[in-house]
């Protein structure tokens, strides 16, 4: 089976929770529900006249369990994405699947009734799209459901609700179309960077063994070749479900190995260089 180990709290995980927490606090304290619900939700028939709405929409929530189920999926599928994707672009990615979903109603309100609503779940549904995409393998115990759920089966089963649920108008009071949008801008995130980073497919020894070579590109006019390292054999993959940043570790230097350091995208430097900085704390 390949059961992730339950994941550790990351920053920017842990930030969103205390954010929305604190939001939901004021709420039952200091100011009524009807009147944060009121600020900060989205509304797509004045969206344009109260842009803020687009992003503060995904820290208002309208009770505590509206508020644990989201902030709950956010720790399961966010936790291990934020340690892969790197913290920065992490937040980013969060804030942009939110901003999806609410352009993505936006534009649905134009062709039919789209009511005001408040909530993170487009933002977190864009998030699970993205643990899918890394680890579409990985196996998902989701309550009341007696049998694990692989990843990808599960967002799709999600999406495939929220779709189904919004034609048929179950539940209104739900966002099933901001749901849809967010997964929608998680899904193209990942086909736009894919195709961008398209390159020639480079060949390996078809033999158990692989050549490892470093590219590193200097000033010289006439640069030297690059120097082949011995032949050695090719690291033992780690199972995934012993320890999914170990497992990025290793692909992310299989990559070097076959096409060089040049080759990374920048979120795979910030995870090596964040690794780094957590094995020199370890050490100290």
């Amino acid at each position: 089976m390949n059961m992730l180990p339950v994941p550790r709290l990351t920053p920017w995980v842990g930030r969103l929770i205390a954010a929305n927490a604190v939001v939901l606090l004021l709420s039952l304290t200091i100011f009524t529900p009807a009147s944060v619900a009121g600020l900060g939700a989205f509304d797509p028939a004045v969206g344009l006249a109260r842009p803020w709405t687009v992003l503060t929409y995904m820290f208002v929530h309208g009770g505590i369990l509206h508020l644990a189920g989201n902030m709950l999926a956010l720790f399961m599928f966010g936790s291990p994405v934020e340690s892969r994707m790197g913290s920065r672009q992490f937040l980013l990615f969060y804030l942009y699947c939110g901003l999806g979903a609410a352009l993505f109603a936006l534009g649905l309100a134009q062709l039919t009734h789209v009511g005001p609503f408040i909530g993170a779940s487009g933002a977190v549904l864009g998030v699970a799209v993205a643990f899918a995409m890394f680890w579409p393998e990985a196996e998902v115990l989701v309550f009341p459901i007696p049998i694990p759920l692989k990843a990808k089966t599960l967002v799709a089963l999600l999406v495939a609700f929220d779709f189904v649920a919004g034609l048929v108008g179950w539940a209104p009071g739900v966002a099933h179309v901001a749901h849809i949008g967010g997964a929608i801008a998680g899904y193209l995130f990942f086909r736009l960077q894919s195709i961008s980073q398209r390159g020639p497919v480079v060949a390996t020894p078809g033999s158990g063994t692989v050549e490892r070579v470093v590219m590193v590109q200097t000033g010289a006019r006439d640069p030297e070749p690059a120097r082949v390292t011995p032949v050695t054999p090719m690291r033992p993959r780690r199972r995934i479900d012993a320890d999914p940043v170990a497992a990025e570790v290793d692909r992310v230097l299989d990559k070097i190995s076959e096409k060089g350091i040049a080759s990374l995208t920048p979120a795979e430097r910030r995870f090596l260089d964040e690794v780094s900085r957590r094995k020199k704390g370890e050490a100290h």
